[in-house]
Order: C-alpha cells, then sequence, then structure tokens
C-alpha cells in the first residue's frame, strides 16, 4: 500500500472552523443535523442498552445455573477474547458487502444469538458458546458502523465529532447502564431481562435498515461471497495491507496501547476501595471517576476547541494523560484518588485528533477493514491490560500497580508520540512542536 500524503485532510466546506481555538463550534449539532447520522446515533444507543444489559443478566443467569464465581466472571471475560477472531478473520465483511446489509445482518445474528439464552432449558454450555458469538460479530459491527460514518458525515471534521458523540454515549452508559441493570433485575428473572436486549437490537436493525441510505460494497472483491476460505484469506491479506502502512501502524499503537494501561485503576477499583475502607460508595465512584473524565475531555475539546487545535494537542495529551496515575505512589485518599482519575480522562481526548489522522491515513477500500482492526485490537488490549494488572497487584500491591502503570505507560506513549512525529503521516504542524 503506497503511503498516503503527509498532510491531514481538510475540514470539509460544511464545517467551517471558528475564528478562535476557543470560540463555539456548531460540530456536535451540526453533525446531529444529519438524518443518517441521528438514525446510526440511535441505533447505536438502542443496542449498547442491549448489551448491557445482556452482560448484567448472563453473569447473574450464569452464576445461577452454576453458583460459579469463577463461571459468571468468564461470562464478562467471553466479552472481550473472540473480538480478535472476528476482527481478523471477518474484516473483509465490512468492504465486501454493502455496509447497511452488514449492520443490519449483524444485529439480527445478535439478537438470534441472545433469543435462545432467554428459553428456560438453554444448556450452560450453549449460552457460554452464544456468548462467544457476540463477540465474534461485535468487532465486524462496530468497524463497518465506524467505516460508514465516514461515508454519512465525510472524512473531515464532522466525522471525528461523530466518532466523539458515540464515544460519549457509550461512556454515559458505564455511568448509568449498570445501576440500571441491577435495579431491573430486581423487577425481571435474568431471562425476561435478555428479551429486552433481543428487542433493542432488533429496533437496532430497523433503525438502520430505514434511516440510512444503500451504499455498494467498497471493494469489488464479491466474488464468491460464501466462500469462507476465501473471506478468510480477503481479510487477512487486508489487515495485512493495512499493517504495511508505517503511519497506520503507529495511529493504531497510539489508539491501543494507552487504554492498556488506563484500564488498571479501574480493574483494580474493588480492592482499592477496600483498602481506603470506603466501601460500595467508594468502588461506585472509583468507578464512575474514569468515565466523567472522559465524557468532560470529549465535550470541550469537541465543542470549544478547532479541528486544528485538537490535531496540535494530541500528541502532547497522548503523553499526558497517564502522568496523573504516578499520584499512587503517595497513597492517595478517596479524593484525590477520584481527582487523579478525572484528570486522567479528561486527557483521552487526545482521540479526537487521532481519528481525524486515522481515516485520513487508510485508503477508502480498505476503510471498513481497518476500522474492524481498530475496535478489535482496542478491545482485546484492555483485556489483557486489566489481566496484567491483576497479576502485578498480586505481587505488587495496588497503588503500586497503578503507579508503575502511569510510568510505563507514559514512557511507552511518549516512545510512539516520537515516532509519530517521525512519520510521514502526521501534519507538519505537529513536527514543529517542542520535545515532549
Amino acid at each position: 500500500m503506497s503511503p498516503p500524503p503527509s498532510p491531514a485532510p481538510s475540514p470539509p466546506s460544511a464545517s467551517p472552523a471558528p475564528a478562535s481555538p476557543c470560540s463555539s463550534s456548531p460540530g456536535y449539532a451540526q453533525a446531529l443535523a444529519v438524518p443518517e447520522f441521528r438514525a446510526v446515533f440511535a441505533a447505536h444507543a438502542l443496542s449498547l442498552l442491549g448489551v448491557i444489559v445482556s452482560e448484567i443478566a448472563l453473569s447473574v443467569l450464569v452464576y445461577d445455573l452454576t453458583g460459579s464465581p469463577l463461571m459468571s466472571a468468564l461470562t464478562f471475560a467471553l466479552g472481550f477474547l473472540p473480538y480478535v477472531v472476528g476482527g481478523t478473520l471477518l474484516a473483509g465483511v465490512a468492504d465486501r458487502f454493502p455496509a447497511r446489509r452488514v449492520l443490519v445482518v449483524c444485529d439480527l445474528v445478535c439478537a438470534a444469538c441472545v433469543a435462545p439464552m432467554a428459553t428456560s432449558g438453554a444448556h450452560i454450555g450453549v449460552v457460554l458458546a452464544l456468548r462467544c458469538a457476540l463477540a465474534v460479530v461485535s468487532p465486524v459491527f462496530q468497524g463497518t458502523r465506524m467505516a460508514t460514518l465516514a461515508d454519512i458525515l465525510g472524512d473531515g471534521d464532522l466525522f471525528v465529532l461523530g466518532r466523539s458523540l458515540l464515544r460519549i454515549v457509550s461512556q454515559s452508559a458505564l455511568l448509568v447502564g449498570y445501576g440500571l441493570g441491577g435495579i431491573l433485575l430486581t423487577v425481571v428473572s435474568p431471562r425476561h431481562a435478555l428479551l429486552i436486549t433481543v428487542a433493542t437490537f432488533l429496533a437496532s436493525a430497523a433503525l438502520l435498515r430505514f434511516g440510512t441510505r444503500h451504499r455498494p460494497a467498497r471493494t469489488g472483491g464479491t466474488a464468491a461471497p460464501t466462500a469462507s476460505g476465501a473471506l478468510v484469506g480477503d481479510s487477512l491479506r487486508g489487515a495485512r495491507q493495512v499493517l504495511a502502512d508505517r503511519r497506520v501502524r503507529v495511529l493504531l499503537l497510539l489508539f491501543w496501547l494507552p487504554p492498556m494501561f488506563t484500564v488498571a485503576p479501574e480493574a483494580l477499583a474493588a480492592p482499592y476501595a477496600d483498602e481506603l475502607g470506603t466501601g460500595s460508595t467508594g468502588l461506585g465512584l472509583l468507578m464512575c471517576a474514569l468515565p466523567v473524565g472522559t465524557i468532560a475531555g470529549e465535550l470541550y475539546a469537541g465543542a470549544r476547541l478547532r479541528p486544528a487545535t485538537r490535531e496540535r494537542i494530541a500528541l502532547p495529551l497522548v503523553c499526558l494523560t497517564l502522568l496523573p496515575y504516578l499520584g499512587y505512589a503517595f497513597r492517595p485518599g478517596l479524593t484525590a484518588s477520584l481527582l487523579l482519575l478525572l484528570l486522567s480522562g479528561a486527557g483521552s481526548a487526545y482521540t479526537l485528533g487521532l481519528d481525524q489522522w486515522f481515516v485520513g491515513a487508510v485508503p477508502e477500500e480498505l476503510r471498513g477493514r481497518a476500522m474492524t482492526l481498530l475496535t478489535a485490537g482496542l478491545m482485546t488490549i484492555q483485556g489483557v491490560g486489566m489481566a496484567l494488572a491483576g497479576v502485578a497487584a498480586e505481587f505488587a500491591g495496588v497503588r503500586a500497580t497503578v503507579a508503575g502503570a502511569g510510568a510505563l505507560g507514559t514512557a511507552s506513549c511518549a516512545l510512539l508520540a516520537l515516532a509519530a512525529r517521525r512519520s510521514a503521516g502526521v501534519p507538519k504542524s505537529e513536527t514543529e512542536l517542542t520535545a515532549i
């Protein structure tokens, strides 16, 4: 794959830059004014609701069936591990078929996987197998949706803000979804709760089918589309093409690496709350602090900063976002810990700049595969990060593990930022930054 030109693509004329770096931007409202994006946005909210309800209901259901905390935890783990399978072996689906068809079929497949779980005769093995199937389909759906955003909103600033809105919805769901899911299970059984998940997937499919327009497949590689070998081979070739470009590799690592370290406080929130003696209230606050910071950072960067400014600060923010974790070495109390997590979450606004570079770096015919690979890697590496944090905490303790994640993560991000500055794909304005 030939390397893309070095300048980042300019924002489309529909999204003019404000007069000053901190002036109010109409971007979020302008993105929501696009009817197709509103359909995608609503479908995302519905399917996310279904996923949250299913995760809680399945965890409770598996525990009821087995009485095993390990099996209950495994149900959550199965939401991460198969991502790498779908994200590599099935990534070609995102470009070989029309995007709307892929999205609708993925939603219908998810509904079909959840429906048998709600039946009283479902065996635990069947439930876990269907849970794996959901996780295999998810990266294909999410990667196709990300690529479709560029078709709907263009590949400029509106795409970046549309992605930001979807992330904000996801982070907001973390704050309220699990609490509401727990309340729901006090009213209905886990199996009945799963029927709600089926309904949300079906509603999402309807919104995408009738709320978005048909677009042809991005590639002409639709020969023998039913041949699994051809599809797998095409997916692997596409992954090799995506990863062959140095700029794309660096950007993927910039998306993947920080979250591997960022998840450490969340993975260790329960033992840390126990150390602080704050009980379930402290645990809830520790789990909420990082998403709150992330939402605040994204909203400010998306609504108040120009596209050029967001790109200019992306690499410095990558290097700074994990620095607050070093404060855990000083044995902070609950209030100080929450402030550190809020600061770290706000630093994740760097993703808006990365989004713009990434969509400009990947050729349109590979966009679906690249987005699917990005999603699969992100989910997989977060699962790896959680596991590594747990192992490290067994030997070093919670505070030392989080502080170590901050130190190692900051050093790794700084090296990646230097690599990004040297790569041909980073805008020239970035290479003029002072040393990080």
